[in-house]
């Protein structure tokens, strides 16, 4: 294993601390808090898609500068309506960040479909993680989030310390059966300590490895949409991370997951 392989521990381990703080602080305050917080992330991930789906455009095309422009306008108008009126904020979001998908179809006539595919995700998945801070309260939520970051956390230094097979090669070439499956075992045993003292911590067990599986999942049509659009990151945004998307992709995953369950329930 040579060196190169953790060239990028520090930046990643310097931007981890300063989004878990950040991130952390806003899942502890709840409300309109944490909610502006999804929405703003769930705008600058709707930007980056548009960005990557634009990649080969021509820069003087007139579909870069809508397709560019509203997903900030948008993201940031979402961050303000669920600010300024909390958890009803949150039927608001969806219609405006809604309306942004519908934008972006029309100013992408060639990818309509994998742009509504997306964008349905994120919309859905994000909106997800505001009721589930408010309607299952703060230990819910940081279970959610402590499961997908010992996934990563453990498919990052298993992939790098034993490697091996590859788990799935044309869309995810870094990613290993062992970091794989280190992340399943993480987040099972994370989920089992989030539910000692209860009567079912097998369960929680479980299902903390199911969302594990669908963080994971998150990750690979992140990566299946870049390897589509010909490009390394989502965007630049964040150091030893790219973009947001690249980030949080494995976040909204889960919370698709976590939200399909809930209402399955």
């Amino acid at each position: 294993m040579s060196a190169g392989s953790w060239s990028d521990l520090a930046p990643r381990l310097i931007s981890a601390a300063a989004m878990a703080a950040i991130g952390f602080a806003a899942i502890w305050l709840g409300g309109a808090v944490f909610g502006a917080l999804v929405a703003a992330m769930v705008g600058i991930v709707l930007w980056e898609i548009t960005r990557m789906l634009l990649a080969r455009a021509a820069a003087d095309d007139p579909a870069v500068t809508v397709g560019m422009a509203l997903p900030v306008a948008v993201g940031l108008s979402g961050a303000i309506v669920v600010f300024m009126v909390g958890y009803l904020g949150t039927l608001m979001l969806i219609f405006v960040q809604a309306s942004l998908v519908l934008a972006g179809m029309l100013s992408l006539p060639r990818e309509r479909a994998r742009f509504a595919l997306y964008g349905a995700w994120v919309i859905l998945a994000g909106t997800g993680l505001i009721v589930l801070r408010v309607d299952a309260g703060l230990v819910a939520t940081l279970w959610l989030v402590s499961v997908v970051i010992a996934t990563d956390v453990a498919g990052y230094f298993a992939g790098r310390i034993i490697g091996g097979p590859k788990f799935w090669p044309r869309i995810s070439p870094k990613k290993t059966w062992a970091g794989t499956i280190a992340g399943w075992i993480a987040a099972a045993i994370i989920g089992g300590a989030f539910a000692t003292g209860t009567a079912n911590p097998l369960l929680v067990g479980a299902l903390s490895a199911l969302l594990a599986f669908a963080s994971q999942m998150g990750d690979a049509a992140e990566s299946a949409l870049k390897r589509h659009a010909g490009v390394k990151d989502s965007s630049a945004l964040i150091p030893g991370h790219g973009g947001v998307f690249d980030r949080f992709d494995a976040l909204l995953g889960a919370s698709l997951a976590m939200t399909v369950i809930g209402i399955l329930a």
